[in-house]
């Protein structure tokens, strides 16, 4: 045989043997910003959400938090900029869907904007006579000063005293520096033990709503991650693990905050973007037909 034509065989060989060899998938690397401590059971359903849904995506995936805590403002403007983190979860809005790359799944089923509030165990009942919007601008709420939820109740008129502590918002409360502290539905009972050092109670009677969404969001170059995640939710919600997750974590919550028995005030949200979801229902929990 020509040593030319053996030259060629053993080339096309080395070709095949390329082209059949195993590829090693790329492994999507996820640092994640949090304003809590490692051990908060807040982190548990977001970070096991995200997990479900690399998992479901079929992708390899390692996921880690940033070693440590930063407040909102701060880690949102390190996702910007790529600097430490490209993953986070927050209320959307308009700046923050104009600066990231938001993943318009509502990881919530949009209940982060129904809202209950710690009050001064000494005086428990000081909205539980509010009516409307009306009666609760009477009394002022306590909110972090870069959160969306301070903007949106200024927008509806409401007072707001914000602190850039989250923990001291439990002892400005208790101090009486302002009425009343609304809190998700989806945090506020994992936050009774540092209340009750301040001598807080959660109010009864009142239900702030407005409509919200937590996304997760990424850094805008990061299309492959975002792609990833949002197919693996989807397929978790078209197999049911999605809300398999979410009740497992946020059932027993859900009925202990007895929505249907409050009187709800609803305000406007003049942060929510246009591209919002709003109308694909699937998306969002109703309250008025729940699991039983």
């Amino acid at each position: 045989m020509p040593i030319w034509l053996k030259t060629l065989r053993t080339s096309l060989a080395c070709l095949l043997a390329l082209a059949t060899w195993p590829v090693q998938a790329e492994t999507l690397s996820v640092v994640y910003a949090r304003e809590i401590a490692e051990t908060d059971s807040r982190l548990e359903y977001p970070v096991r959400l995200l997990e479900l849904a690399l998992k479901k995506s079929g992708t390899h995936y390692d996921i880690r938090s940033y070693p440590r805590p930063m407040p909102q403002g701060a880690a949102l403007g390190r996702l910007a900029t790529g600097a430490g983190i490209n993953l986070a979860w927050s209320m959307t809005s308009k700046d923050r869907e104009a600066q990231l790359l938001p993943i318009r799944i509502p990881i919530d089923k949009g209940l982060f904007g129904y809202r209950i509030a710690f009050v001064r165990e000494q005086n428990k009942g000081i909205i539980s006579s509010v009516k409307g919007l009306g009666d609760l601008r009477a009394f002022s709420a306590g909110q972090g000063h870069d959160w969306p939820d301070t903007d949106i109740l200024q927008g509806n008129g409401l007072r707001v005293t914000t602190s850039t502590a989250y923990e001291g918002l439990f002892a400005m409360l208790q101090a009486g520096r302002f009425d009343y502290f609304p809190r998700s539905i989806l945090e506020i009972w994992d936050e009774t033990a540092l209340a009750s050092k301040q001598q807080l109670v959660v109010e009864d009677k009142v239900l702030l709503y407005y409509p919200a969404a937590i996304y997760f969001f990424l850094n805008k170059k990061d299309v492959a991650l975002a792609q990833a995640i949002e197919n693996g939710l989807y397929k978790a919600m078209a197999d049911g693990s999605f809300d398999a997750l979410f009740y497992e974590r946020f059932g027993d919550v859900i009925k202990r905050a007895n929505l249907r028995g409050r009187v709800t005030i609803a305000l406007n949200n003049p942060l929510l973007p246009a591209e919002t979801p709003l109308s694909r229902k699937a998306l969002w929990l109703d309250v008025n037909n729940l699991p039983k």
